[in-house]
């Protein structure tokens, strides 16, 4: 049970009254997960969404974390028999692991290191008469009785050196000090840069500098990933003068001792040769961190745009895995997404057997009666979408094409989840088939692939991977969540992301319906193998049986409130039939007109519940991804070569970064759009203004053809949100 001081820190820190707090983290401590949290114990927490309870249940994993180690660094300084009542309360006190660690390395175990050498000799005590800093007795006259040739002390002066390295060391474990030097640091340094190659990817950075205070995240690991490739070398600057200032006011009694200049040298040696070395690792692993902790941010923001996209329902679509050498693979999928015929053709370089590639597609759109083709955007993609956009201009049926990304299909393609979907096709069909899938629903079929291979993020590989994966695997699980899933044709993949199921039990759920046939029910679902009653409570409100034998099983009511639901519906004298056959009439007026809180009281739930109820009802089966607009299918191509500054152009939002937005506006290479030119407002990132899926209006600033980039900008074209 987490201390109610906690509670309140974190009730304080999230902006979140105390009882949602103590609510979400007793249902998270019960096992209860995020989505069903979310959606089904909004009376309980006060309508806390996903994003919030995962804020929450990270910052409480931090503070049991923090907690946790301030109880082992109590126990082991306790061993030491050196704890004292004010240590103890400093630690429990701290607010941080870095301010724990920085009261504990007085005491921690350290390699051998020239102040313990210097004790071995016995010359801690000189140590401590030099830091009284009292008496006008000199260095040297203090340090005779130390001179111990055994010892390895021939001389007072080798006495005052070990003596000083002593104090040196036990200025740098000072926690006080450490706290306010690298509390400085990390306000006033710079970070400088230099490189011999003023070309290419790291120009800019081979004479730079910034301050640690204002640099941002994507030039922090800019600098990192040049570092380890060996281009950069990176070094913080600071103010030297100012950090002894520090530590003289902080080492340095009143008055005037011979003693005071031995504690002077050993201060400054302490900064130049433990201190600084120390804090600076530590503040550019600090500025890594923050980085990186963004860049995961930003990923997550644009993954979820992209697995809701709007899926293009009721379309024979053809899949184009674009190559050369090896030719193009070619796959028709129907409406659901099987696969009905497959086909290589070499309509590029270096076979250029244009016509013939032609003829066939022509048949297999002609024999299928295909209406759209996807293109993925990888090798050889802007030859076949030049070709593509030909063959449409020569078809007497209306066909259009969209570009998909490829990103992860590869990785897919050859991995034993998809060899077991397509045994009977080689790596690259299966690739043709998965980018056809995943124009006509982007969610089913990129839960299939690791979330970080999906490619919508900046520096993904540079990301501590269990961090980014967990951030990513959240987000898709909110999204399989909030749209729901057909429990009887969902894939494997795709009910994993359940909550309450996981791979195993997804595994159980796939064979028992292949055994057995389609669920009929959602109770039907506690036959198979090892689900539990835990299991189906967290999982059954997000599954749907649209022909099933009860309708609200196509809903996300959950069946804990089916009594409700009844109650509900014939309190305004209608049934579950009229639920099926969408004749519930003004439902949502009628309930107004009786009052939300009477309703709810008489059927005996909350509002919140009561509400969503009635949307559910509403519309069985609905998908949210219905409302989004619909994504952009082209019949034309253009290049490089035909851009101009001033054109206007439609473009679709293809991925976020920190600096500004990625839009693909039709001519195979995408244009930035600085985050100065998103909108006419301030906006601190280009996320406040736009997302992945966005249909933009945007306009050419420069086209620079040798290094493939293009500029736009949005400003003053009617896209403010």
């Amino acid at each position: 049970m987490i201390p109610v001081d906690l509670m309140k820190q974190l009730s304080a820190e999230l902006g979140l009254r105390l009882s949602q707090v103590e609510s979400a983290v007793g249902l998270i401590d019960e096992g209860n997960t995020i989505p069903f949290i979310a959606r089904y114990r909004k009376e309980a927490t006060g309508s806390l969404n996903d994003t919030q309870l995962r804020d929450l249940s990270e910052r409480l994993e931090y503070l049991r974390s923090l907690e946790k180690r301030k109880a082992e660094v109590i126990e082991a300084v306790r061993g030491l028999e050196k704890l004292t009542p004010e240590l103890e309360a400093g630690i429990l006190a701290a607010e941080t692991l870095a301010r724990v660690e920085d009261l504990y390395r007085p005491y921690k175990q350290k390699r051998r290191t020239r102040a313990s050498a210097a004790r071995e000799k016995g010359l801690e005590p000189l140590a401590l008469r030099f830091l009284e800093q009292a008496g006008a007795a000199l260095p040297e006259a203090l340090a005779a009785p130390f001179v111990n040739a055994e010892h390895g002390v021939d001389t007072a002066e080798d006495a005052v050196a070990g003596a000083r390295d002593i104090i040196a060391e036990m200025i740098s474990d000072d926690a006080e000090i450490r706290g306010e030097l690298r509390e400085r640091m990390l306000r006033t340094a710079v970070l400088k840069t230099s490189s011999e190659e003023t070309e290419g990817v790291y120009a800019m950075y081979c004479d730079y500098a910034e301050a640690v205070a204002k640099i941002p995240g994507h030039r922090i690991l800019a600098v990192d990933r040049g570092e380890r490739e060996g281009v950069l070398k990176a070094s913080l600057e600071t103010e030297r003068e100012a950090e002894i200032s520090v530590l003289r006011r902080r080492v340095l009694k009143k008055g005037f001792s011979p003693s005071i200049d031995v504690v002077r040298a050993a201060a400054e040696d302490a900064l130049d040769r433990l201190i600084r070395p120390s804090l600076e690792r530590e503040v550019r692993a600090c500025l890594t961190e923050r980085a990186q902790e963004q860049a995961i941010k930003v990923f997550a923001l644009n993954l979820r745009p992209l697995l809701m996209q709007p899926p293009v329902r009721g379309k024979v679509a053809l899949g184009l895995d674009p190559a050369y050498r090896t030719g193009c693979k070619i796959a028709v999928v129907d409406a659901t997404g099987r696969v009905l015929d497959t086909a290589v053709v070499y309509p590029t370089p270096p076979q250029n057997k244009t016509e013939e590639a032609k003829a066939k597609l022509k048949a297999l759109i002609e024999m299928h009666d295909v209406s759209v083709i996807a293109i993925g955007n990888g090798t050889a993609s802007k030859e076949s979408e030049i070709f593509v956009a030909g063959l449409i201009r020569e078809l007497d049926r209306p066909v259009s094409y969209m570009m998909v990304s490829e990103a992860g299909a590869s990785v897919y393609s050859a991995s034993k989840l998809a060899a077991e979907e397509f045994p009977q096709y080689d790596v690259s069909l299966r690739s043709a088939v998965s980018i056809a899938r995943r124009l006509q629903d982007p969610l089913a079929e990129l839960v299939k692939i690791d979330p970080k291979s999906i490619g919508v993020g900046q520096y993904q590989h540079d990301m501590p991977q269990n961090k980014l994966g967990s951030a990513l695997g959240g987000v898709v699980e909110d999204c399989v969540n909030t749209v729901g899933v057909d429990l009887n044709t969902a894939s494997f993949s795709l009910l994993a992301y359940v909550a309450g199921i996981g791979n195993a039990l997804a595994k159980n759920i796939v064979a028992y319906r292949e055994e057995n046939g389609a669920f009929p029910t959602r109770k039907a679902l506690m036959e198979v193998p090892k689900l539990g009653k835990k299991a189906f409570q967290q999982a059954a409100g997000f599954l749907r049986i649209p022909e099933g034998e009860n309708p609200l099983d196509n809903t996300a009511v959950h069946p804990e409130s089916y009594a409700a639901a009844k109650k509900l519906l014939k309190l305004f004298g209608l049934t579950e039939d009229d639920v099926k056959h969408g004749a519930l009439g003004d439902l949502r007026g009628r309930l107004a007109e009786y009052g939300l809180q009477r309703a709810a009281d008489e059927i005996g739930i909350g509002v919140p519940t009561l509400e969503d109820m009635v949307e559910e009802l509403l519309k069985p089966g609905r998908d949210p991804r219905d409302s989004l607009p619909p994504p952009m299918l082209r019949t034309d191509v253009m290049g490089m070569e035909d851009l101009k500054p001033g054109m206007i152009f439609e473009g679709t939002v293809r991925n976020v970064v920190d600096f500004g937005a990625f839009v693909d506006i039709g001519v195979h290479q995408d244009g930035l759009v600085h985050i100065s030119r998103i909108c006419n407002r301030f906006i601190r990132h280009p996320s406040e203004a736009v997302r992945v899926g966005d249909i933009v209006t945007v306009q050419v600033l420069e086209v620079d053809r040798k290094r493939k980039r293009i500029s736009l900008t949005m400003r003053g074209l009617s896209n403010e949100r």
